[in-house]
């Protein structure tokens, strides 16, 4: 039994490929039903009546007759009847009674009956079958069935979605107002509002609802059952969609019509995407096109055969027929005549049958002809290039052009509603309008914090492409840009008055040419990160302006091309002072030397790649700060020499393990600070009592074991970083340090403090000794009295020294120790320790507090040669 489901889907299953059904289709398929009438009904009286009526064909001679007449009754004969006396018998005698004219009708059906009168319905009737099983093959074929169901359900989705409407609404507005002559007047208002368009979608008022009072009208391009997944409301035409002129547009100054809302706008970024990957998948290859090839030259063929054989046999269906069976010993006759009783409906149905067949091959014939004829696997929108709507959608070929010439026969309204989801343009603007929907201004200004400088700053990352909202925020100062694959700075951007610095993180950003002229006048900072240096834009070379540059990628390649590339066009960045280089380099770039009369600061980060020459770093003159982190160093570089002016030299994260040349850096007199943190350096050399203008020395996580007596002779030193090594003992002489205002000890082996450095370091505000061996606190700690941090914590004290009342500025918790270490003091010291610090401190002890682990934040007067490098430049 079938449920009444199955019989549904059945019902409904042409009704899906009708919108790929051209006339011809629909006319041979109305063709094969009637065919198959013709052959059901012929086989329904074959069946039911068929069969011959046969009598005896008596013989003229008169020995028979004689012989017939004079055969004498026998003892058991009957004499005839008085009824059968009663008049005179009419026709021949022929003595055969019913049973016997039957055996002689099946006799004679079988052997004087053609066999193309007694099969010929049924083989037409299969005949039939095979016509109807080749006419939609190609629509349940595998390699095709899929494509053609993907294909509908896109085309139904493109007919229903909102944006379809608004896209050709837009189009039309805009054909209008290009064809509009200036001197006309626009339309009526009440016009605009009744005119029909061509170009509006579902909702236009050329399509209403079958449910509607129209009557009359044909059937809607668009079917309700395209697919299983999505259907497509039923629409039909009104009557003036067979007008041929179009009607006119509203104004360009009139709305576009309703905003999308978010969801719509989803469906239609997902609906671009689902046709892009179906184009993709349909032009790689032809075989809708050649399966449908096929199943038309198979249509033909079978025209071809059917006739052959059907026109010669249609002569042979006659009425009578001549029998002479092998039954003389039963019936007494040699031969006998038999007359077809169904051969006159039979030759006329075959007839009927044989001009559907002829109609169906002239059908085929023209099919043929249509597909060599034009060019079925080539697509284009030539005609709405020309009527001035969609002139950016693309040509298409193979598959997908076969389907777009196969709908353009049911309604050339489908490729332009296809047209709308082809179309880049199209998918620009949809972005854009889903940009200001999502990201207005408003969000964007919730989105601004601040950085560590205090600066208001955005970061945008993987969005489509930049909001034009974003181009409003007059008041931001930092922008980030992550991962956006089309980013695109317009000249709004002048609308950006603070804007002083711009990141772009995988970020390929294209500039115009009035927001390149903004950028050259106002933009400060560029951090730029990328995976090749072909990435890297070239308007970035070009801002003359610029005052730093972080380059963060790999820009050196194999054979030196991406390094030319990358560097070789810095030569126009007169103004740049700062240039950070993060990736594996082989040398230091000797193209650097075009940018040494203005470059302060130069920032190498190999990433543990070996440096191996830094003769490059010779002709910067110039240069006072110098970073070369992870490029695998095991001594101090002879080409630090060259460079008088350096004040400050960062070489941690390397492979340091001697410092026996520091006694040439005794020719940098304007040295003051230098990191050598997280190396291997095993022993501090005395010779490093040379660099007399140090001020911050970072020997940090390395393996020192002692420090020498010469460390202490630098009076100027004001931070010592001493963390992370293997330190049993710090000497004495560190009360010499006056100026020392950080100390960091922590994390080594220290069993003890000197007294001297309560006594002679006067000016400590931080000392970190955590993570020691401490067994007490000399009491001299109450002397510090600028002490604003004391970290004691992780080491092996019992009490905490009552002196450290005296260190009025580490209140608010400004000594880190255990809780129950603190209780070891007074309650009064207690109370005082906890007590919230003062909020009217002046705020040059904050200023003067290092903000760096490297450099020293001194005050203005001790980091005015900036102003000098500007008068210089």
């Amino acid at each position: 039994m079938f449920s009444l489901s199955e019989l549904w889907s059945v019902g409904e299953r042409p009704g899906r490929y009708k919108l790929l059904q051209p006339w011809w289709e629909v006319f041979m398929d109305y063709l094969v039903l009637l065919m198959l009438m013709v052959s059901v009904l012929a086989s329904t009286l074959l069946l039911s009546r068929d069969g011959v009526v046969c009598v005896p064909v008596h013989s003229h001679s008169s020995k028979n007759s004689t012989s017939l007449s004079a055969t004498p009754l026998g003892p058991d004969a009957r004499p005839p009847s008085p009824s059968a006396s009663r008049g005179p018998a009419t026709g021949i005698r022929t003595n055969l009674d019913y049973q016997q004219y039957l055996y002689i009708s099946q006799v004679c059906y079988q052997e004087a009956l053609p066999w193309f009168s007694r099969f010929l319905p049924y083989i037409t009737l299969l005949q039939s079958l095979l016509l109807v099983a080749g006419g939609c093959f190609w629509f349940h074929f595998p390699l095709t069935s899929a494509r053609i169901e993907h294909f509908l359900a896109i085309l139904a989705k493109c007919c229903e979605s909102p944006w379809t409407s608004r896209a050709l609404s837009r189009a039309a507005r805009q054909d209008g107002m290009r064809g509009r002559r200036p001197e006309e007047e626009p339309p009526a208002t009440a016009a605009l509002a009744r005119r029909p368009s061509l170009d509006s979608g579902t909702d236009s008022s050329l399509l209403v609802r079958t449910g509607s009072a129209s009557t009359g009208t044909q059937p809607s391009p668009c079917a309700s059952s395209l697919s299983r997944c999505s259907t497509l409301s039923s629409l039909s035409f009104t009557e003036h969609a067979s007008l041929p002129q179009t009607a006119p547009v509203a104004p360009e100054g009139s709305g576009p019509g309703p905003i999308l809302d978010r969801s719509d706008g989803e469906q239609a970024r997902a609906l671009f995407e689902r046709v892009r990957r179906f184009r993709g998948h349909c032009e790689s290859s032809d075989i809708i096109y050649k399966v449908y090839t096929a199943q038309t030259v198979y249509k033909v063929l079978e025209f071809v055969v059917i006739l052959s054989y059907s026109v010669p046999l249609l002569g042979y269906i006659s009425f009578g027929h001549s029998c002479q069976p092998l039954s003389y010993t039963l019936t007494g006759y040699h031969a006998f005549h038999c007359s077809h009783s169904l051969a006159s409906v039979l030759r006329k149905m075959m007839q009927a049958y044989v001009c559907l067949v002829g109609l169906y091959g002239l059908l085929g014939i023209y099919t043929l002809f249509w597909i060599f004829h034009k060019s079925l696997r080539q697509y284009s929108f030539r005609q709405l290039r020309d009527a001035g709507s969609m002139l950016d959608a693309p040509d298409l070929c193979n598959d997908l052009a076969f389907l777009l010439h196969m709908t353009d026969q049911y309604d050339p309204l489908l490729a332009q509603r296809l047209s709308v989801f082809l179309s880049p343009v199209s998918e620009t603007r949809l972005m854009e309008e889903n940009l200001e929907r999502r990201w207005n201004a408003s969000r964007l200004r919730a989105m601004i914090t601040s950085d560590h400088q205090g600066r208001s700053l955005l970061q945008l990352v993987a969005v489509p492409r930049l909001p034009p909202a974003l181009f409003t925020l007059s008041q931001l100062e930092v922008l980030k840009l992550e991962l956006i694959g089309e980013a695109k700075l317009t000249a709004q951007i002048s609308n950006m008055t603070a804007l002083r610095e711009l990141h772009l993180y995988h970020c390929s950003a294209a500039v115009e040419a009035g927001a390149l002229a903004v950028l050259q006048e106002r933009l400060e900072s560029l951090h730029l990160t990328f995976t090749h240096a072909t990435e890297i834009p070239g308007w970035v070379y070009s801002l003359r302006g610029l005052q730093e540059l972080h380059l963060s990628g790999h820009m050196w390649s194999e054979g030196g091309m991406g390094r030319g590339r990358a560097l070789g066009s810095l030569r126009l960045l007169r103004h740049l002072r700062v240039l950070s280089l993060h990736g594996a380099a082989p040398r230091v770039p000797a193209e650097l030397s075009e940018v040494a009369g203005s470059l302060v600061r130069l920032e190498i980060h190999n990433e543990g790649a070996r440096l191996l020459a830094l003769t490059g770093l010779r002709r910067l003159e110039g240069l006072m700060e110098l970073e070369l982190r992870d490029c695998q160093l095991e001594r101090l570089p002879s080409a630090l020499l060259a460079l008088p002016g350096l004040r400050c030299l960062d070489l941690a994260h390397n492979g340091l393990r001697t410092l026996e040349e520091l006694l040439g850096l005794q020719n940098l007199h304007r040295l003051t600070g230098l990191c050598l943190a997280h190396n291997r350096v095993l022993a501090l050399p005395a010779t490093v009592a040379a660099l007399r203008g140090l001020e911050l020395l970072d020997l940090a996580h390395n393996h020192l074991r002692r420090l020498p007596p010469a460390l202490f002779t630098l009076r100027r030193l004001r931070r010592l970083l001493l963390a992370g090594n293997l330190l049993d003992e710090l000497p004495a002489e560190v009360g010499a340090l006056a100026l020392l205002a950080e100390l960091d000890l922590s994390g080594n082996r220290l069993e003890s403090l000197p007294g001297e450095l309560g006594a002679g370091c006067a000016e400590l505000r931080e000392l970190d000794v955590a993570h020691n061996s401490l067994g007490c606190l000399p009491p001299s700690l109450g002397a510090l009295k600028r002490l604003l941090r004391l970290d004691v914590r992780g080491n092996n004290l019992e009490e905490l020294p009552v002196e450290l009342g005296c260190c009025a500025r580490l209140r608010g918790g400004g000594l880190l120790v255990e809780g129950w270490l603190l209780h070891t003091l007074p309650h009064h010291v207690q109370d005082f320790l906890q007590q919230p610090r003062s909020p009217s401190r002046p705020s040059s002890e904050a200023n003067s507090r290092p903000n760096s682990d490297c450099f020293p934040a001194f005050s203005a007067t001790q980091w005015s040669f900036l102003s000098a490098v500007e008068s210089r430049i």
